[in-house]
């Protein structure tokens, strides 16, 4: 790892370099590598001690990908995907971790990476058609351009119940998760938080704990990991068609090669046939059994069709009638929430020592000094573990107060919800990039695939610039405006808006009701972002 000294010693070199970029996960890196390639000099600015991002932060015990290894990496190096060995089918967090960690030492990425370094304001200076970024530590910056590689799920949500920060016992959120290991042995623990965090920890903790409280406010659909070793044939078969995988996960909606292909909506088949399918992608394992049909995310009995069978396998799961009556969701579609997977969580709910308390019948009302207090009685515990989320895609462009010397801020421009333009550019903010960003598919894909056509895209942009002479790019009032009527068009659609999710941010109290990504897949998206790239970059304005 590169000492302090070597760090400072690097950015004296480059006091002012050409772009600045927020964050070191995985789009911070491949950003810095990509634009180093092309002869851009990079500063990268991170708040952890390391590289990771989400994966540096979220150390919570289960913590896993839910899309499967060999997919869940870059495709940007063939040596790196022949080096790199996965041990599981879904890696867990210290194995994606490492992962990071070699891929930031192969490419010598550390010397331009400032850590312990959070980024505290970013400001357009019109006259120089520079942003000066200025940091936690007193540090200030001019770069001609700024790419916010910053997450989105990287900003952790507290719930907002009365008396939470007097409780005396040990406190935790999974997304802030202490770095030396947790034991939670002979100790009571209440998990608040059902998603899919909650989900992947709460059989982890069960394994320690003398007792485990689950408090329960929504429901959601779970279906099972099948996580398992890999063996060395699947993977030397993985390695020999690793571009062809590539390929055909860059053509799909959801940038995954393994997801089933739709071929037929639920209506165009007879009941044995669909049966069929949803039991083959139920003993499969993962996330694709949302995609068996064409239709279940915009025809309402097609989903029905779907949830009925998942809500059945969890009742088989789960066996006690009344427990089961608390576990199946019943309130929203199949897929307009985060789908789950999960590694014995209803089974776990169903051993001695756990125990969950559904909050529709009773409520949390306060956190005590001493435990968590219901409408109906009060819980004594050692330990709290807030399993509660993110403030989602917004959270951690509008932490960094981002504004032109003009006074335009990013925080007022979204205060009715996030515009931009394709979810990489904001109007009014010139030389300014979001990777990932609200209006992209984002959180419905592959993460790392949307990553790095993002990446790709910025890079080439910026060297298409530079060979034209061309210091200032701004997306256009208009072309946004189409943008965001496009992406909500596209969501209204589907059945995606009904569910009170943190896709729409209604997670977050006073948060703007908005659906933020964008759901017509990443194969379209991508066209369209090739296309406007095609025709000289159709949208924005250039000086």
């Amino acid at each position: 790892m590169m000492t302090a000294s070597a760090q400072t010693q690097g950015a004296a070199r480059n006091p002012n370099p050409d772009v600045v970029i927020v964050g070191a996960g995985f789009a911070g890196l491949y950003l810095l590598h990509q634009l180093r390639e092309l002869g851009f000099s990079c500063r990268v600015y991170e708040a952890g001690a390391d590289v990771g991002g989400t994966w540096y932060w979220n150390r919570y015990p289960g913590a896993r990908c839910d899309i499967e290894s060999a997919e869940y990496s870059y495709s940007f190096s063939p040596e790196l995907e022949q080096q790199w060995d996965w041990t599981e089918r879904y890696a867990a967090q210290p194995e994606i971790l490492s992962y990071l960690r070699h891929v930031a030492e192969r490419f010598d990425l550390r010397r331009d990476i400032r850590f312990d370094t959070r980024v505290t304001t970013a400001t357009f200076e019109t006259v120089t058609g520079h942003w000066r970024v200025e940091t936690d530590g007193n540090e200030s910056v001019h770069a001609r351009w700024v790419v916010m590689a910053t997450g989105c799920l990287s900003v952790t949500r507290l719930p907002d119940i009365p008396g939470r920060d007097r409780f005396t016992g040990a406190a935790y959120h999974s997304g802030n998760w202490p770095h030396e290991p947790v034991d939670f042995s002979g100790r009571r623990v209440a998990v608040i938080g059902t998603g899919s965090t909650a989900i992947q920890l709460i059989p982890e903790v069960a394994r320690q704990a003398a007792e485990v409280l689950v408090f329960q406010r929504t429901a959601n659909f779970c279906l099972p990991a099948r996580n398992r070793p890999l063996f060395d044939d699947e993977r030397r078969a993985t390695k020999a068609r690793y571009r062809e995988i590539r390929e055909a996960a860059r053509r799909t909606p959801a940038g995954v090669a393994y997801f089933p292909v739709a071929r037929h909506g639920v209506a165009d088949l007879p009941a044995d046939e669909r049966e069929r399918l949803l039991e083959a992608a139920w003993q499969r394992g993962g996330t694709g059994l949302g995609r068996t049909f064409t239709d279940t995310l915009t025809r309402r009995e097609s989903n029905q069709v779907v949830a009925d069978f998942v809500r059945r396998k969890i009742r088989e799961r789960v066996g006690d009638p009344a427990l089961a009556a608390k576990v199946v969701p019943l309130d929203h579609p199949i897929g307009t929430k985060r789908v789950c997977l999960d590694s014995g969580y209803f089974e776990t709910l169903t051993q001695g020592h756990v125990a969950l308390v559904d909050a529709r019948d009773e409520p949390v009302v306060a956190i005590t000094q001493t435990g968590v207090q219901t409408r109906g009685q009060h819980y004594p515990v050692d330990a709290l573990v807030f399993a509660t989320g993110f403030d989602a895609m917004t959270g951690a462009l509008l932490a960094i107060d981002i504004r032109t010397d003009e006074g335009v801020s990013l925080r007022d421009r979204w205060s009715a919800g996030p515009v931009s333009y394709l979810g990489l550019a904001v109007a009014g903010f010139p030389n300014l990039f979001t990777v990932t960003g609200p209006g992209s598919p984002s959180v419905l894909s592959n993460m790392v695939v949307s990553i790095e056509q993002h990446v790709e895209w910025i890079a080439h942009c910026l060297a298409w610039m530079r060979a034209r002479g061309f210091d200032r790019i701004e997306a256009s009032e208009p072309a946004q405006t189409e943008w965001v009527s496009h992406v909500n068009a596209a969501a209204d659609l589907t059945l995606l808006p009904e569910a009170r999710s943190w896709y729409t941010g209604a997670n977050v109290p006073g948060k703007p009701r908005v659906f933020m990504p964008y759901v017509g897949g990443v194969a379209a998206y991508r066209e369209k972002c090739d296309a406007i790239a095609k025709e000289g970059y159709s949208g924005f304005l250039f000086r």
